[in-house]
């Protein structure tokens, strides 16, 4: 009994952990944005203000949106397209233009954190076409592990063509490379069975769609989203310009996707990914603080507008009384095909 009571507190205890975890990494960055900035604005001879305002000052804002607003759009199209092609592949017959609304809405919820958004498409996907609730959180995890790789290998390719320009942690990438390479085959070869056969945990539904993969699937989400990172190179490479910092498009290969890993940690105003920028380049402390405080903010809250756009069409379509596909004629998913 004592053993239970103490259960029962520390669960609470480790949820509000949980819950204050992001704040606090928040509160890290915006102290160590504050000294950074306070230094460039003391070189630079004029009060924190007054540098921060001359920096948005100095940015053609009709470009810059020239940029962003094409290029969020087309994200949001790749994007819908991942998650389409993978829910047809492992769980259920769903049109494209059946995804975008509900992929759009979950970007709303993304705003805090887009683990919760990926939960957002499950409930969607269960209620919608009553397809098993695991099976659709099989899936998200199968998103999220193929963009952990997806960011990587663009990271080690940047790394590889640029790498003698690049700060000197990036020398470690190969070697995370490699062993994540490994990590890859060893998860690969215990999913399929090859390796623990007996292994219980594999035939859990969390398995779902890790069973059914083969190499060509994961292929084919890395080959899908590429275009999104090779646009994104392109859009960041061109707005950097316009603060004032030159970067080749090689190079920004590189940095992009140790951008966005510290983008998805959740948290207020994407605060990882900003003074990722700031570490980067120290010298030019204010122009990458501003640089990556408008792109990471307006790209969620732009497409946080688009899932406005969209969100009345996925409540009405998740809430209607119409006939749903039913749990039992989604247990057989379609044959896992590329």
């Amino acid at each position: 009994m004592k053993q239970t009571a103490e259960n029962a507190t520390a669960g609470p205890r480790i949820v509000a952990w949980q819950r204050r975890l992001p704040w606090l990494i928040a509160g890290a960055c915006f102290t160590l944005l504050y000294y950074r900035l306070s230094a460039a604005a003391a070189r630079a001879g004029s009060p924190l203000p007054d540098y921060f305002a001359d920096v948005f000052r100095r940015v053609s804002w009709s470009t810059w949106l020239a940029f962003m607003l094409p290029y969020s759009v087309f994200y949001f199209a790749v994007d819908s397209l991942v998650v389409w092609r993978v829910v047809n592949w492992f769980n259920a017959r769903v049109p494209y233009r059946n995804v975008l609304p509900v992929r759009a809405s979950t970007y709303i919820l993304s705003l805090l954190n887009e683990q919760v958004g990926k939960g957002a498409m499950a409930f969607y996907l269960n209620r919608r076409e009553g397809v098993p609730g695991w099976q659709v959180a099989s899936s998200m995890l199968f998103l999220m592990f193929c963009e952990f790789y997806y960011l990587l290998g663009w990271a080690t390719l940047g790394t590889v063509l640029r790498g003698h320009e690049l700060p000197p942690v990036f020398s470690v990438m190969p070697v995370l490379a490699s062993s994540a390479g490994i990590g890859f085959l060893l998860f690969y070869a215990y999913a399929r069975g090859f390796l623990w056969k007996r292994h219980s945990l594999r035939e859990r539904a969390l398995f779902h769609t890790f069973r059914r993969a083969r190499l060509r699937h994961y292929a084919g989400i890395l080959l899908l989203r590429s275009p999104a990172m090779l646009a994104a190179a392109f859009v960041y490479t061109s707005a950097l310009e316009l603060f004032g910092v030159t970067l080749s498009y090689a190079k920004m290969l590189a940095y992009l996707p140790i951008v966005f890993f510290g983008a998805a940690v959740p948290g207020p105003l994407r605060t990882v990914a900003i003074t990722l920028w700031v570490e980067l380049f120290p010298e030019h402390a204010g122009e990458l603080a501003a640089f990556g405080f408008v792109q990471h903010n307006f790209f969620i809250f732009f497409n946080a507008a688009i899932g406005l756009l969209f969100l009345r069409r996925a409540q009405r379509e998740i809430f209607s009384s119409a006939t749903h596909t039913t749990a039992s004629e989604c247990e057989t998913p379609p044959k896992a095909s590329l």
